[in-house]
């Protein structure tokens, strides 16, 4: 005997004691998501208990077999005409924490055909209960008696056999007691709420009574299941059914069909735009159970402009079951589910431009993100999306019919420094400062090889900006001397050119990588001194300098160049880059902030001095 067996020698196994009220709680607090899950435990417990008397008796009528809901406030009762359960049957599974007679050898092949997978949905009734009280007599042995289990909070259960009378057909019935603090949840008003919440796509019937005539729970079977006259009358109706279900009206409905793992439904088109990356939930049942309603991983992220529906038979919930399990399966159907939305705006671009042109409308965001990096997508719809250009808002395809180069700057502000002098030169220039844009415009000529695309170069747009005359320039020389000298602490350069439109006095070019870079320069050489400093002042001048370009056009500039008191002409250069820094609408550095209000103050006082 070794000396492990020789201390373990005369050692008796023992179980594990649980404390269920502290169970209850850990379920309530971190597995459900709110105590109204007990509900659907119950319908799950019946549903399943169908579908195994169904495959028992396969020869049946379709409406056979129900469930029966009752409450009037003083206990919630839930009957089913499934299987049933033995006595034993009752010892092994409803007396053990943890074990479903859903795992029971005999019935292992038949698993795929059960919603439930993990044998503890009957503890949350504890949530709103102190009690359970199941009574069940078996479908598999006629002659079984009925037997009845009676659990409690504190743990403790008691079994009976009854007479044959208490339960006259095989099934079950679960009754409950509930708690004076669960009245929002056990309500007979509340209770019919829950069960259409999670019991609307059943496929066996469900009623609830409340005391008087009992009332159909899911009356219908799910829209995508019923026929109609004509497609027109089914697009409606599934229309309407998505109206009712978010409280929006659908731009357009598309129907979901993945017949490989049973999953049938609607993806609904939200007629508005939605802020980008916000993903909404979906509606997913399983086998007709509603599962949860904030199922994001059903959909890829780009696909935030559609909310869906969806019935599922093959997707495996996750041991709450209010999300799903994340596996091949859900990878498969995510993937499958994505190559619908993308067919369903192939045939829009293909036959319903008008469709398509108000879909892009709302959300062209969303299409852009996909086209990036689905060929497919850029391709087939990258001609029909909006763009920001010096022409308005209008598609690549049309501006590229209209400038034989395509010119994109890189950021929302260059555009907007440049837009209004662009535009008067004849210059096709696209704001590719918004997310997506820059890349797709560069990938224009994938789809129409003619056109020519190249980013916006500050060079460029000043060759295209008229020299004054050599008489103009040099009586402006000293003026731009001093005004060069002036804006030298934002590494500016002053020249003077015609451009229109001749209000515009003053156009800034100025990039945000090269303030970075004139930043990144400034802050290296005040931190090395010595050689370093000297290398790197070296190089500070050879990074890219800002550009006020005055317009000679503007009787404002005019005036200003011709002034000759020294101070006079620095404070107007100063106002003149203040006010091109506004309207280029970039954050404003505090130096900027500071010379705008001190060249304002200033030339007020010239003008006050000036009437005095």
């Amino acid at each position: 005997m070794t000396q492990h067996d020789t201390a373990n020698a005369g050692a008796a196994d023992r179980t594990f004691q649980v404390d269920l009220r502290g169970l209850v709680d850990l379920l309530s607090h971190h597995l459900y998501s709110s105590p109204r899950v007990y509900l659907r435990e119950l319908l799950q417990n019946a549903v399943d208990a169908l579908t195994a008397r169904r495959a028992l008796e396969p020869g049946a009528p379709a409406d056979a077999f129900g469930i029966r809901l009752y409450a009037d406030g003083s206990v919630v009762r839930v009957e089913d005409d499934g299987v049933g359960l033995t006595e034993a049957d009752v010892h092994a599974f409803l007396a053990t924490i943890g074990r479903s007679s859903k795992r029971a050898e005999r019935i292992a092949e038949q698993r795929a055909d059960f919603i439930g997978q993990f044998g503890i949905g009957l503890l949350s009734c504890f949530l709103v209960a102190d009690e359970i009280l199941v009574v069940s007599r078996s479908a598999r042995t006629p002659d079984a008696p009925a037997v009845e289990w009676r659990g409690r909070g504190d743990g403790s259960y008691s079994v009976r056999t009854l007479p044959a009378s208490a339960r006259p057909q095989p099934g079950t019935t679960v009754s409950l007691t509930p708690r004076t603090d669960t009245g929002e949840w056990t309500r007979p008003a509340e209770v019919r709420s829950l069960a259409r919440h999670f019991g609307s796509l059943l496929r066996h019937p469900v009623t609830f009574s409340d005391g008087g005539e009992p009332a159909p729970v899911n009356p219908e079977p799910a829209p995508w299941a019923r026929s109609y006259p004509t497609p027109g009358a089914r697009q409606r109706a599934l229309a309407a059914y998505g109206a009712d279900v978010f409280g929006f009206t659908p731009l357009d409905t598309i129907e979901l069909d993945l017949p490989a793992v049973g999953l049938k439904g609607i993806a609904c088109v939200l007629p508005e735009a939605v802020p980008a990356g916000r993903r909404h939930g979906h509606r997913v049942h399983v086998k007709g159970m509603l599962l949860s309603e904030q199922a994001e991983e059903i959909l890829p992220e780009w696909a935030f402009f559609v909310r869906c529906v969806v019935d599922a038979e093959s997707l495996r919930p996750t041991a709450s079951r209010e999300s799903l399990y994340e596996d091949d399966t859900l990878a498969a159907v995510r993937d499958a589910l994505a190559e619908r939305l993308r067919a369903w705006m192939a045939r829009a671009a293909a036959s319903d431009p008008e469709l398509l042109g108000r879909f892009l409308q709302a959300h062209h965001l969303a299409v852009k993100s996909l086209a990036v990096h689905d060929d497919e997508i850029l391709r087939m719809l990258l001609p029909w999306l909006p763009f920001e250009t010096t022409d308005g808002h209008t598609t690549l395809d049309e501006f590229a019919r209209t400038h034989a180069t395509v010119l994109v700057t890189s950021s929302v502000e260059e555009f907007r420094q440049v837009a209004a002098i662009a535009s008067a030169a004849g210059l096709g220039v696209v704001n590719g400062g918004y997310t997506y844009d820059r890349a797709l415009v560069h990938r224009l000529p994938e789809i129409r090889p003619e056109a020519s695309v190249a980013d916006l170069d500050p060079a460029t747009l000043t060759a295209h900006l008229d020299p004054v005359d050599r008489e103009t320039e040099l009586s402006a020389a000293s003026y731009l001397t001093l005004a060069r000298d002036a804006l030298a602490v934002f590494d500016c350069d002053v020249a003077l050119r015609t451009f229109q439109p001749a209000s515009a006095p003053a156009l800034l070019l100025d990039s945000r990588e090269a303030r970075h870079e004139r930043t990144r320069s400034q802050l290296a050489r005040e931190q090395d001194g010595g050689l370093w400093g000297d290398i790197l002042g070296a190089l500070r001048q050879e990074a890219p300098k800002a550009q006020l370009i005055l317009n000679q056009l503007n009787p404002l500039v005019r005036a200003a160049v011709a002034i000759t008191e020294p101070e006079l002409a620095r404070t107007s250069a100063e106002a003149l880059y203040g006010q091109a820094a506004l309207l280029s609408r970039r954050p404003l550095r505090p130096a900027e902030s500071s010379l705008i209000n001190r060249s304002f103050l200033g030339l007020l006082a010239h003008a006050l001095r000036k009437d005095s």
